[in-house]
């Protein structure tokens, strides 16, 4: 059955009595453990593998990633969307582009994930974390579910920690446990960087994972990852209507634009209220999808990353 799916997708296999499953030529066996280099690149900085401790933490979250069959599926989705918005972002403000897989991290680029703990959308935010680094959060609009501007929040905190550390797995390491953390054991460990620290399991792993993250995008098909073009969650083309005042009824301002109230909320999720009081007069740009953008049969499909499909 496995190798009848792969070939109809035409991924080249051959049957092995001796495998559960499939070679598939040239790449891992279904299956097999993944392959951890001896070092790696992350954000422009080398990262040594020779260690024992730093190799079986890497082997771990990539053991446990790949074998995530369903978040990794929908994080390489949704990368095909979302992609295209965050890292020209991160580009703009001079963080590496490998962040990009540090939102997969945080919420496997989910705009409308939340923790239990609170923190919210893409970049998980928490609410004073947010609005600390000028998001707006309230009743009725919350841009931690924005994509554009929580990662230009995200960018803002990014840029700080870099300033503080000069060393981008350092930052991804705060960016989990929060800077203060961070410097407090830096200093008390009589440290340099985060890989020499004992901490919490939670961020122990954490760097890791965003390694792990990168590495298993970069080459999904290696690790026996296939996804046709038309799986791929397609950007959305949308028209862009400027607010300044307030909304009686977000329903009816949506029939007015020829949407539905769902569609309006699944495209502008930082929306969190039926109305719009906006007593500070604020300017809130709300998209609109175009109709293309909302049927399968008008879709054109398109491919951030080549790598990422069989086809």
């Amino acid at each position: 059955m496995l190798v009848s799916l792969l070939s109809a997708v035409g991924v080249p296999v051959k049957a092995d009595d001796n495998v559960v499953g499939a070679y598939i030529n040239g790449l891992h066996p279904i299956s097999a453990n993944p392959d951890v280099p001896m070092a790696v690149m992350i954000a422009g900085e080398q990262v040594l593998l020779d260690r024992i401790d730093m190799y079986e933490r890497l082997d771990r979250e990539m053991t446990q990633i790949i074998y995530g069959h369903s978040n990794l599926f929908l994080s390489i989705k949704r990368a095909n969307r979302y992609f295209p918005i965050i890292v020209p972002i991160l580009r703009k403000n001079g963080i590496p582009e490998d962040f990009a897989y540090l939102a997969i991290v945080e919420s496997y680029l989910s705009p409308t994930a939340r923790s239990y703990a609170g923190a919210v959308g893409m970049w998980q935010f928490l609410k004073g974390t947010a609005k600390q680094y000028g998001l707006i959060v309230n009743d009725e609009v919350d841009e931690r579910y924005d994509p554009a501007k929580s990662t230009e929040a995200a960018c803002r905190y990014l840029k700080a920690a870099y300033a503080k550390y000069k060393h981008w797995p350092t930052v991804a390491a705060s960016y989990n446990a929060g800077m203060g953390r961070i410097s407090k054991e830096l200093d008390r460990q009589l440290a340099d960087n985060s890989f020499d620290l004992y901490l919490n399991e939670e961020t122990s792993r954490y760097v890791f994972r965003f390694i792990a993250m990168k590495l298993i995008l970069e080459q999904p098909k290696k690790y026996g990852f296939f996804i046709t073009r038309q799986q791929l969650y397609q950007p959305v083309k949308y028209t862009e209507v400027n607010v300044s005042g307030s909304v009686a009824s977000w329903s009816d301002w949506a029939r007015k634009h020829g949407i539905s109230y769902s569609q309006l909320r699944e495209m502008n999720p930082w929306i969190r209220s039926p109305k719009l009081v906006n007593r500070e007069k604020r300017v809130y740009t709300v998209k609109i999808p175009k109709e293309e953008s909302l049927y399968r049969s008008k879709t054109e499909y398109t491919v951030y990353n080549e790598n990422w499909i069989v086809d």
